[in-house]
């Protein structure tokens, strides 16, 4: 009975008087996994604006470089010898149709290296400091093409550009479908994707007045200076955390606490000389087994019908829209003599990307966001845009060639927001930006990267811009099946399924919305701290 006593006694003291230094651990656990630091000033609002900022400046990036302003036209010679001496791009630089077209698709490259390396270093390195540093390539490289001086210049600048959208494109939208509220997420979608179509008109405009009134050099120096502020802010944020992932912040303070801690006791030299040693014979070992996590990620995407069906949709239909948007200033210009086919091309775009792509993100939430409900508005709005388009190119009035080509772009610029709500909701969240990010190498390896130069070569081929774009928009055909194929795929929306990834707790994932108030983050920034 005495040592009994004894026993207990030694439990309720222990109790009592726990170790210093297990209270001080345990207490930077609890604190830092309930309260993951972030940043006061954000709301989710805001951090919607400032992405769709972004993702704006790199399209009318896009749309500039295809306007006659900046694009320019080839030098031209008659039969009796007389020449013509061309302008912006193309004349400067005396393109073919082809070799202007590759330039179009040049991006692609560094998009198609980058994409899949942010997309998993988005797992350990703060996302925000990824896309500054992608900012900035994208900024120099912007300011590289404005001081261009022959083809391969100006190529090896534009493929430096994709750097800067992999390290954006593949991180945003998951982002914002944290953040979003749950009955307006496919609006919020939406309203970021317009950006796409929006961008690219408002670059027709931007590079026809630019182009026109000084030289198609300045409206790369004026891209550059819009988006120099948000590589800058890119570095200076602090962490956010995405859905799926344990908050790096709380890992890195429980290190540095456990680390100090340790080294106040007689037996921590040994630990932390064992630890560095340890850490030194796994440093070999980090490229590929992220190498290895990585290509898993993309084996589970691959054996997922629904994400496979959907992203070969969209292939398709980024095959056309690709060549609608680089050539088609162009081809208005030839087949209805537009003097000002920028402005035209720039306004129709302008309307109905912001209407269609808002109007599909609130049609979606509308009628219930299920991935079914998705692929059956894709395949609705794809197959009716593609007649609406088709027909329009079947006249020889302007005015009803507009009228018919604004109704069918309304209606194809609609599936922006639910291929991409499809994309973030088949896979889990810890798999959303790999999603994003592959998704958005395949629409453009496969998609508007071919179809730039492969439309200059049949233009080429046929000298005929009439039957060059009716070849193009039949393409929208075979994207409607496609995506009507996914309806009976009987998709799951995994948006809550709970994480493979270990390093991710429960407390983790009780926290996914990363916009904390001001005092909430003021207070896990201080128990933080060693």
């Amino acid at each position: 009975m005495a040592q009994e006593d004894e026993v207990k006694g030694a439990k309720v003291s222990s109790e009592e008087n726990p170790n210093p230094s297990t209270v001080v651990i345990e207490m930077a656990r609890s604190s830092t996994a309930l309260s993951p630091p972030a940043p006061s000033w954000f709301t989710p609002k805001r951090l919607l604006v400032i992405f769709c900022v972004i993702n704006l400046i790199n399209y009318v990036d896009r749309g500039a470089i295809a306007s006659n302003g900046v694009n320019g036209s080839r030098r031209t010679c008659s039969k009796s010898g007389t020449c013509t001496f061309g302008s912006g791009i193309q004349g400067d630089f005396n393109l073919s149709n082809f070799e202007d077209g590759v330039l179009s698709s040049a991006f692609m490259v560094g998009l198609l290296v980058a994409c899949p390396i942010f997309a998993s270093l988005a797992k350990s390195v703060n996302p925000f400091r990824l896309i500054g540093v992608g900012l900035s390539v994208w900024t120099v490289a912007v300011v590289g093409c404005g001081f261009s001086f022959n083809f391969w210049t100006i190529t090896i600048c534009r493929m430096l550009v994709g750097v800067g959208e992999a390290s954006f494109i593949s991180l945003a939208a998951p982002f914002i479908d944290d953040n979003a509220p749950v009955a307006k997420k496919t609006l919020w979608l939406g309203i970021f994707y317009m950006c796409i179509p929006t961008g690219y008109a408002l670059g027709y405009v931007y590079g026809g007045l630019i182009g026109g009134h000084f030289n198609w050099r300045f409206a790369f120096y004026g891209e550059a200076i819009l988006m120099l502020p948000f590589a800058v802010l890119g570095f200076v944020m602090k962490p956010l955390q995405l859905k799926g992932f344990a908050p790096a912040e709380s890992k890195k303070a429980l290190t540095s606490i456990e680390t100090a801690v340790l080294e106040v006791q007689d037996a921590g030299v040994s630990v932390v000389k064992g630890s560095m040693k340890s850490s030194k014979s796994n440093c070999a070992f980090i490229d590929l087994k992220q190498f290895s996590r990585f290509m898993i990620d993309v084996k589970v995407l691959l054996l997922e019908k629904v994400y496979v069906v959907n992203v070969l949709g969209y292939i398709a239909y980024n095959f056309v829209i690709g060549a609608y948007s680089y050539w088609g200033p162009k081809a208005g210009y030839n087949i209805y003599n537009m003097s000002n086919a920028d402005m035209i091309f720039g306004g129709v775009t302008i309307v109905c990307g912001i209407v269609g792509t808002i109007g599909g993100g609130y049609v979606l939430d509308l009628i219930n966001s299920t991935i079914s409900n998705a692929f059956k508005l894709l395949s609705a709005v794809t197959f009716v845009g593609a007649i609406f388009c088709f027909s329009a190119f079947c006249f020889k009035n302007m005015y009803a060639f507009l009228a018919f080509f604004a109704i069918g772009e309304l209606l194809v610029f609609a599936t922006q927001a639910p291929v991409n709500y499809v994309c973030l909701h088949c896979v889990k969240p810890s798999l959303r930006p790999i999603s994003m990010a592959m998704s958005t190498v395949a629409i453009h390896i496969f998609g508007d990267v071919p179809s730039s130069p492969l439309v200059g070569v049949l233009q080429d081929h046929i000298d005929n811009w009439r039957k060059t774009a009716l070849i193009l928009t039949s393409i929208l055909f075979p994207a409607a099946v496609i995506w009507f194929i996914g309806i009976f795929l009987h998709g799951v929306d995994r948006f809550d399924e709970e994480s493979e990834h270990p390093q991710v707790t429960t407390a983790d994932r009780s926290n996914t919305m990363p916009l904390l108030d001001g005092k909430a983050a003021g207070a896990a920034e201080t128990l933080a701290e060693p």
